[in-house]
């Protein structure tokens, strides 16, 4: 089961566990298995992202960062790792291997329409400076 390292007052996300032992080749991507299957309410989803000591020490990270769980998926969540190192990177049932955050979303409908003027207009990348 899913577990915040400190508890839920001092962490964000929960440590998610492999069930598998597997070995991550250097950049090849590979989907890991939790065992884990959540149902999720309507209005809220699951992102799974990648671990910071991982990412830090080992080079290794998620991908697809951070990963969407929606309310309707029912299947085992698997974590979409990517070693990013010159060596293999060993994984072993029970490894801590990505965290999940349960966020709630505010769904939308968009409709066709003119878009309104703005001092921003278009600018993007570096518009506003450095």
């Amino acid at each position: 089961m899913p577990k915040y390292a400190h508890g839920p007052l001092e962490d964000a996300g929960m440590d998610l566990c492999s069930v598998v032992d597997t070995v991550l080749e250097p950049g090849v991507p590979q989907a890991v298995a939790t065992g884990l299957s959540i149902e999720l309410p309507p209005g809220y989803e699951a992102q799974v992202r990648p671990r910071s000591g991982m990412a830090l020490k080992h080079a290794i990270t998620i991908p697809n960062s951070p990963g969407t769980v929606d309310p309707g998926y029912r299947g085992e969540l698997k974590v979409i790792l990517l070693n990013l190192g010159k060596a293999p990177y060993p994984i072993a049932k029970g490894d801590r291997i990505a965290q999940m955050i349960i966020a709630r979303y505010e769904g939308v409908e968009l409709v066709e329409s003119e878009l309104s003027e703005t001092a921003r207009g278009e600018g993007g990348f570096g518009s506003s400076g450095r």
